[in-house]
């Protein structure tokens, strides 16, 4: 099972904290979405002695997909819950240690080439870390979105397209990731909007063109204002920039991509770099511009956000941490 430390006595809990920050990990992660218990799986089975560090549940954003369809070997589908669960199992199976809500602080290096990772509880060293902090979706910010998220409002539409098989959704956003969402959802939707706050889009022509074969109906210099509903999302109002109108939209979904934020912000003291958005940057093997600090998932600058890329990686991650602690001959 998961330890969890919350029911803790503050005294009791700084003790054993102090008792577990004296010993060195091979490796510790951090984050336990799906790249963070990928490489929890690989480095375990391989006998890293791992700790995995998450802020909140271990699971990470699976846990907020309703329904996987795209995932190899559930020709069904799973929900992310249920995927994150047997990720978790496995990972537990094969002897990794999973911290829940216990987010990390601080990244320094130590004597040695050791890494030293503080959070909000205690201390650790290790000889390796993987990043796997993922990234979150950045918000519009409007009365409505968090109430109604998972209920109507999605940041993926490849993930939740298949909720809104003939009904009326709407996209938010210029760039291609609204562009794309907006030509799949046409596919599935029986009226796709595209809303975007300016008189034209960011994206690339080729998916302009697309779009515009595609039947969508783009509202231009169109802001969100708020969005409506009781058990779910049933309409939205929208704000002319241009004319200074509003007016309300029924609707059935609303998909947000106005981009993402990676969780980057603590490997900057560490001095790993990272692009013009915050992400990681890592060569073929997951490597940063730190000897043995590796990255994997949506925190890195690989350009496919998803489940199958983020376990890709963190194998890659994972395989590449043993050798740098181990050392084997092939290495």
């Amino acid at each position: 099972m998961i330890i969890s430390y919350k029911f803790i006595p503050g005294p009791i809990y700084r003790f054993v904290s102090s008792l577990l920050s004296m010993d060195g990990w091979d490796l510790i992660v951090i984050g336990a979405g799906p790249a963070g218990l990928t490489a929890g799986i690989y480095a375990a089975r391989s006998n890293l002695k791992t700790l995995i560090l998450e802020e909140k549940q271990a699971g990470g954003t699976l846990l907020m997909a309703p329904w996987i369809e795209n995932y190899p070997g559930f020709p069904e589908g799973i929900s992310g819950e249920d995927l994150a669960r047997k990720m978790i199992a496995q990972c537990l199976r094969f002897g990794a240690s999973i911290h829940e809500y216990e987010g990390v602080i601080e990244l320094k290096l130590g004597e040695h080439g050791s890494k030293i990772v503080r959070t909000d509880k205690a201390e650790y060293t290790a000889n390796a870390i993987i990043i796997a902090s993922g990234s979150r979706h950045k918000r519009l910010g409007v009365p409505g979105e968090y109430e109604f998220e998972g209920r109507g409002v999605s940041y993926c539409a490849l993930c939740d397209g298949a909720f809104f098989k003939g009904l009326r959704v709407l996209v938010v956003g210029g760039g291609n990731t609204a562009v794309v969402s907006a030509i799949y959802l046409s596919k599935i939707a029986a009226k796709v909007y595209l809303a975007h706050r300016r008189e034209s889009l960011r994206a690339e022509e080729v998916y302009v063109s697309g779009l515009i074969k595609s039947g969508v109906e783009i509202l231009w210099n169109t802001e969100i204002k708020r969005i409506n509903g009781d058990s779910r999302v049933r309409s939205v109002t929208l704000f002319n920039n241009r004319s200074g109108e509003e007016m309300t939209l029924p609707i059935d979904g609303v998909f947000v991509c106005v981009g993402e934020i990676p969780n980057s912000e603590i490997v900057k003291a560490l001095g790993v770099k990272v692009d013009d958005q915050g992400y990681i940057i890592v060569d073929a093997y997951q490597r940063t511009n730190i000897a043995g600090v590796y990255a994997a998932g949506d925190v890195t600058s690989f350009p496919v956000k998803q489940v199958g890329t983020a376990v890709g990686q963190a194998i890659v991650a994972a395989t590449e941490a043993y050798k740098y602690v181990r050392k084997p001959y092939y290495a």
